[in-house]
């Protein structure tokens, strides 16, 4: 009876993001032997892609073994570890946009690329799909929370003409702390005192999956994945400023369209895949809660990490990055107020990330 359960070994779409990894010796060559900052940004942004997959993976081997709880937190704190790790190697360069379009677009990304295309798939198998409205509700609420830490910060500095120094700085931070805590007391809700709530079905299957390596081997797997994640993005990150010039590519399409799909793509893999097994609440799950992971913890701890590094980075987002986070957020609250989706709603998600993808790449 168990047998459906158990590991079927990789499928072909596994495979073929595990052989990206034969880009990761074609950077380090590219970027020691001189061959071009267009080779070197486009093969390491390809060897990412599968580093960020075996850390995903041995991030859930250690989930298995370390309990719900802890597991639940290590799944919150490695969910975007790639993108962070970008980041951090973009705002210790100096490259404040690039970071600050990072954000934005993983936003943008998860809510309306990967949820899109996740109820576009699985609409087109399964005419009518369910998923938890309450979960759904409370995540798209911390996402208006999130607009609100976007929205105050820009308005903020628009509306002082003449900024002390330091000032934007220091308000940021604040705005992070709160945001940060915001985001402790949502996996206390979701980890601790409502559990109940999260008790679906989705979560019967977690709870029959074995763990399939070691605990040595996995943490083994998760440090060397990351290692590699970091020398990757420090070439991607090298690369950027000469590519924005060859290739005329704005730092703002590079950051808000390239980096998070890059960061995010085993992930948006796994949201699409569960989607066309009906499992809309995990999708849903995966597509808005790394939205919000992004926006509560990621983008809070850029702006702490950017005060401890002497690199200031500040809540004060371009106009048009914070009018596409509010928009992707605005019409996610719409799509999943009746707890239903089908392919036509998928649709009008793709179509809105489209629009703002061709608006990026056009802005100047």
């Amino acid at each position: 009876m168990s047998e459906p359960n158990q590991p079927q070994g990789p499928d072909f779409l596994t495979i073929c993001l595990y052989g990206l990894l034969a880009f990761l010796p074609i950077a380090v060559a590219a970027e020691y032997l001189h061959w071009g900052p267009g080779v070197v940004f486009i093969t390491s942004m390809l060897a990412i892609v599968p580093l960020a997959k075996a850390m995903g993976n041995a991030t859930e081997e250690i989930a298995l073994r370390v309990g719900p709880g802890l597991g639940g937190l290590l799944n919150a704190t490695f969910g975007n570890a790639t993108e962070l790790i970008i980041a951090l190697f973009a705002l210790n360069a100096g490259l404040y946009e690039v970071v600050q379009a990072s954000i934005t677009g993983s936003i943008i990304g998860n809510i309306l690329f990967v949820l899109g295309a996740a109820m576009l798939l699985g609409g087109m198998k399964y005419p009518h799909q369910y998923f938890n409205r309450t979960i759904a509700g409370l995540n798209t609420s911390l996402l208006v929370l999130a607009v609100v830490g976007l929205l105050v910060p820009a308005g903020f500095a628009a509306t002082i003409t003449t900024m002390p120094p330091g000032l934007m700085q220091r308000f940021s931070v604040f705005v992070a702390v709160i945001l940060i805590a915001v985001y402790v007391c949502n996996l206390v809700f979701a980890l601790k005192t409502h559990t109940d709530l999260y008790a679906g079905g989705e979560s019967q299957h977690e709870d029959e999956e074995e763990p399939t390596m070691s605990m040595g081997k996995a943490v083994g797997l998760l440090v060397g994945t990351t290692l590699l994640v970091a020398w990757m993005s420090e070439l991607l990150v090298g690369s950027i400023e000469h590519v924005t010039h060859d290739f005329g590519l704005s730092k703002s399409f590079i950051g808000v369209i390239l980096v998070p799909i890059v960061g995010n793509a085993a992930e948006h893999l796994t949201a699409v895949t569960v989607a066309l097994k009906n499992k809309m609440d995990l999708s849903l799950g995966i597509a808005i809660g790394s939205a919000t992971q992004i926006a509560l913890l990621v983008a809070p701890s850029l702006v702490l990490a950017g005060a401890v590094m002497g690199r200031p980075l500040t809540l004060a987002f371009s106009p048009f990055e914070v009018l596409s986070v509010v928009m992707a957020v605005v019409i996610a609250n719409f799509i999943t107020l009746d707890g239903e989706s089908n392919w036509l709603e998928g649709t009008m998600l793709l179509a809105t990330y489209g629009i703002l993808a061709v608006a990026f790449f056009l802005h100047p």
